[in-house]
């Protein structure tokens, strides 16, 4: 992905400047996450050709292998059991350096080819083809290159023949590749940056490509469209009722945006059934994006991995951090059919795995204006709750507190509003901008109760309400010490239940 022209980016490039001054870095072990995806050492960024093979997940990742900041693109590697331990594996696909020409590994996808449509399988073995978009800036070009793997996805080696799409276009980039059984075709979607335009193509044998159709411009077209991917997903839980939606990611008024479409796909064009004028959201924070899925999962998982962004704040010895997995269906709700996330059902099963003993309930505690404490002594944590606001016009918990200061991060209900919202006011004016210290998303609860799983790790924190019908993501930097935990209340209300994981680190 060609970051340099992305608007979102630009205070990142100033965060990076002044980190390659001649201060020695400072290591932040505090804000190193416990149960989200983290490189050992240096810079990451989106996630690449998400793949499940042989029983584990594969995340490929936007890496700079040498330093910690952004630079030198190349696809770094970890596989993991359970979406939260991930063993690191080396550089997979390094960038590429010659007499004339550097050539970055930007975005892309990961296919099991199966059939050897490409003929790149060797002893009756499918190979793993990797389409990803290479960007060369000394010819200002960014075309599809495809390369392959015979070992399992360890090591890529480079298509003779590339690129196997070139539009002589500076910003034309991240193909997503999947199969599409009924026209027995790979189908791919990359970004017409500039245009705001996805466009499709078609392919029997992952080198030979056509063009099949154009979606867009539609919904938020006030920046380039990044990270294209279209998805079919299960409506209101039924397996056979099935719509296909189409993700794109891009900069937004204040910070990173992905907004996504509903519709249908017929294996040529992607047909809307979401007004074209409206933007719809993935999620409402400022730190979410580039998210693509593992679309071959276990139990026919749709699961959702979006880049983390640091925003101002430097972290050592590594940068950037992926969001908790996201489970993806449908839901039929007065706006129409909308998108649910939760967090994956394979990391839930593996969280008393990682926990601190055992989790701390709560049931039918009634909250006040004066708070509730929690018990915690750390800032990797997990919480599922159930709050009737009763009479109250807020409620909530207060996270990351400070103790003898006013520095919290507030995550709750406005009910007047019927808004979700992380309010960060007291404690990250140094790290946001004043437009981002109150994020919010509107959302209606059923009788007045209030469902939210809230997630802090290190340095991110990621609220789900409604049962995953809303999702706020951000990154936040708590002092050291600030590891306070407390239920809150504008009137009266009443937790009626709260489980709370403690989790400790994988290694």
């Amino acid at each position: 992905m060609n970051k340099a022209k992305s608007i979102y980016l630009a205070l990142m490039a100033l965060t990076c400047n002044a980190f390659a001054q001649d201060k020695a870095p400072v290591p932040t072990p505090h804000w190193r996450p416990a149960y989200h995806f983290t490189p050992a050492k240096n810079w990451t960024n989106d996630p690449n050709g998400l793949i499940f093979l042989n029983g584990e997940f594969n995340l490929y990742y936007q890496h700079n292998p040498f330093e910690n900041k952004w630079g030198h693109m190349s696809w770094g590697h970890a596989t993991s059991k359970d979406l939260i331990s991930w063993k690191h594996l080396p550089v997979a696909i390094p960038e590429v350096i010659s007499h004339d020409t550097t050539t970055w590994i930007y975005s892309g996808s990961a296919v099991l080819d199966v059939k050897n449509t490409s003929g790149f399988g060797i002893n009756g073995k499918p190979p793993l083809v990797a389409v990803f978009t290479a960007d060369q800036p000394n010819q200002k070009k960014e075309s599809q290159f495809i390369a392959y793997s015979n070992d399992g996805g360890l090591s890529f080696k480079q298509y003779a023949k590339n690129p196997v799409i070139d539009l002589h276009m500076r910003d034309f980039r991240d193909p997503n590749v999947f199969w599409y059984e009924p026209t027995k075709q790979w189908v791919m979607t990359v970004s017409m940056v500039d245009d705001h335009m996805v466009r499709f193509y078609g392919s029997k044998n992952l080198k030979d490509w056509t063009k099949l159709s154009d979606f867009g411009p539609a919904g938020y077209t006030k920046n380039g469209w990044e990270c294209p991917s279209l998805l079919p997903l299960v409506v209101d839980g039924d397996q056979k009722n099935i719509k296909w939606v189409l993700f794109v990611s891009l900069g937004g008024e204040h910070g990173p945006l992905i907004q996504y479409f509903v519709g249908d796909f017929d294996g040529t064009t992607f047909t809307s059934i979401t007004d074209k004028s409206k933007v719809m959201k993935v999620d409402y924070g400022d730190a979410f994006y580039a998210a693509i899925a593992w679309r071959d999962a276990p139990e026919n998982k749709k699961i959702l991995l979006g880049w983390l962004q640091n925003g101002r704040q430097e972290t050592y010895p590594w940068k950037g951090q992926m969001s908790i997995p996201h489970d993806l269906s449908l839901k039929t709700t007065d706006e129409g059919l909308v998108l649910n996330q939760l967090p994956s059902v394979f990391v839930t099963r593996s969280l008393s795995k990682y926990a601190n003993g055992k989790p701390i309930e709560k049931k039918n505690v009634a909250v006040t204006d004066k708070g509730l404490k929690l018990p915690t002594n750390s800032n990797a944590y997990w919480i599922d709750a159930e709050i009737d606001l009763k009479n109250a016009k807020k409620a909530g918990l207060n996270v990351v507190e400070k103790p003898g200061t006013d520095k919290k991060v507030r995550v709750g209900y406005d009910i007047e509003k019927q808004e979700l919202f992380v309010d960060c006011t007291t404690s990250e004016k140094n790290n946001k901008s004043p437009e981002n210290l109150l994020q919010t998303a509107p959302m209606n609860i059923t009788g007045g109760v209030l469902k939210i799983k809230v997630l802090v790790d290190g340095s991110s924190l990621e609220v789900f309400g409604n049962d995953g019908e809303k999702v706020i993501s951000t990154m936040i930097y708590p002092d050291q010490d600030a590891t306070g935990v407390s239920a809150f209340a504008d009137g009266e209300a009443v937790i009626k239940s709260l489980k709370m994981w403690g989790l400790k680190g994988k290694s």
